[in-house]
């Protein structure tokens, strides 16, 4: 008996697959939630941009999209990031 691959579900645009998307980006709208590891601040990008729009720093941005019905699923930000 094999392992059942877990389904992810993109939070913006519904797309699904089995398995993870490559680099966590949705392949359909590349879309996902970033996070400032500083200041907190939440937006939607296809990639996390060089400064944050908020603290007005270089941060380290997050993803924290959620995939899986264990946080939420689609549409939802993973409160475990």
């Amino acid at each position: 008996m094999g392992k059942q691959q877990e389904t992810w579900v993109c939070a913006h645009c519904g797309y699904s697959a089995d398995g993870r998307f490559s680099g966590d980006i949705c392949p359909k709208c590349n879309l996902t939630y970033w996070k400032c590891s500083k200041c907190g601040y939440l937006l939607t990008a296809g990639a996390p941009p060089n400064e944050c729009p908020q603290c007005k720093a270089k941060c380290e941005f997050n993803n924290v999209t959620c995939y899986t019905p264990d946080c939420g699923g689609p549409g939802n930000i993973d409160p475990r990031l």
